[in-house]
């Protein structure tokens, strides 16, 4: 009888299954290129195509990009101060530095008043002591270039495309609120300060506010649900416990006495949410954890000798993010909704804060200024559905479903 042949390479043409074709001797694979330090993965590649499919996702998360970043540049778009001023060849930003009447030519040492027409015309003028007479001809005349006093340099100032501040007075005549008009685009709510200045300013307080709770409390709910998840047992009968008696905890009362005996403030804020938000992660990323334990490729790694650490945060997580992500729109938009409901009771940032919640508030006591009501409805509906259509195209896009479909 003849011997069977040895196993050797078969091309796709000859019909019969194909073996693992190993490189020809004296012949050398191209290695891989290695990756940049930012350059995504190509599972994560996966999940970025994915998310760019979901177009609602997608141009949600570049107009709240926009929008956000835009808030980030919030004293260059509504300010009482000048960007840059020009006076006598040096320039000058106010929004920046503190610079007195006196650095203009002017008597007091208190911050200029750059609104004051005594003023800019001290900055128009290079100075001249004239404009304590006549600021408004000298201010025209300083336009045109027609001053002959040996001491005129002409100064000019540019100002935001909102010269108002949050916390700004605005100058018309009227009780508060104030109906909208080209001044004040949107009003001025009860103590005449104008309500578009404050929605810009809020819209960054309360994302801000957000996005630092949000990590800070994911960050400890993960760690203490992959704990417990993991070691099960009496770590985990022992931290169950503790979170059934930190979440008994009566949030509203625990954040009013530390406030009455601290003082309201944003930092002091942050510390509270976070003390109690971090539970909101834990059971779901504790059930993960209990269901991925005994999977194989955990076996796997503990019996190599992996440490615990890395088999929980480096395997083992990655597979818990799913649900972790699917928790996180409902988290931002209670963190956003729990901070509008503190200010709008009178508990949370202080009352001089450009407050979304206290805008609201202010709403309710003036019913007959309507334009409150309205911008605090728009704003809110209009952020809270940009962020949740961002996080559903998050959840889809983590989909293990969906990745690998």
């Amino acid at each position: 009888m003849a011997a069977n042949p040895e196993p050797h390479e078969h091309g796709p043409a000859t019909g019969r299954p194909d073996v693992i074709s190993q490189p020809m001797p004296g012949k050398s694979v191209a290695p891989e290129p290695p990756r940049g330090r930012f350059a995504l993965s190509p599972l994560n590649k996966r999940r970025w195509r994915n998310f760019t499919r979901n177009r609602r996702a997608f141009w949600s998360l570049w107009i709240f990009g926009v929008l956000f970043v835009l808030s980030l540049f919030a004293e260059f778009i509504a300010n009482d101060k000048p960007i840059l001023v020009n006076y006598r060849g040096e320039y000058r930003m106010p929004i920046f530095d503190f610079y007195a009447e006196t650095d203009f030519g002017g008597d007091f040492r208190t911050e200029a008043a750059y609104r004051d027409p005594e003023v800019r015309c001290l900055i128009e003028t290079g100075g001249l002591i004239d404009c304590f007479d006549d600021p408004d001809g000298l201010i025209a005349a300083a336009r045109e270039s027609s001053i002959e006093d040996p001491d005129f340099e002409k100064g000019w100032m540019i100002w935001p495309p909102i010269p108002y501040s949050y916390n700004t007075t605005v100058d018309r005549p009227g009780a508060a609120p104030l109906a909208p008009n080209g001044q004040n685009l949107l009003g001025t709510d009860d103590t005449k300060r104008d309500v578009l200045a404050r929605v810009i300013y809020g819209f960054r307080l309360s994302i801000l506010f957000t996005l630092m709770v949000t990590a800070l409390s994911s960050v400890i709910g993960i760690i203490a649900g992959a704990v417990q998840g993991f070691f099960g047992g009496v770590t985990d009968l022992v931290f169950q416990r503790i979170i059934e008696i930190w979440a008994a905890t009566p949030q509203l009362y625990i954040i009013i006495i530390l406030f009455a005996i601290l003082g309201r403030s944003f930092w002091l804020l942050v510390v509270l949410m976070v003390l109690f938000g971090w539970i909101a992660l834990v059971g779901v990323v504790r059930a993960e954890f209990l269901r991925a334990r005994n999977l194989e490729y955990v076996r796997a790694a503990k019996a190599l000798g992996v440490s615990n650490g890395r088999i929980m945060f480096r395997h083992m997580l990655p597979n818990a993010m799913v649900a972790t992500v699917t928790m996180l729109p409902f988290i931002v938009t209670g963190t956003i909704s729990t901070l509008a409901g503190l200010d709008f009771l009178g508990f949370g940032l202080p009352s001089s804060a450009p407050s979304l919640g206290e805008l609201t508030l202010q709403a309710k006591q003036n019913l007959q200024a309507p334009w409150l009501a309205f911008t605090a409805f728009f704003v809110f509906a209009f952020m809270l559905s940009l962020l949740v259509f961002i996080f559903e195209g998050v959840r889809d896009a983590f989909d293990p479903r969906k990745t690998f479909s």
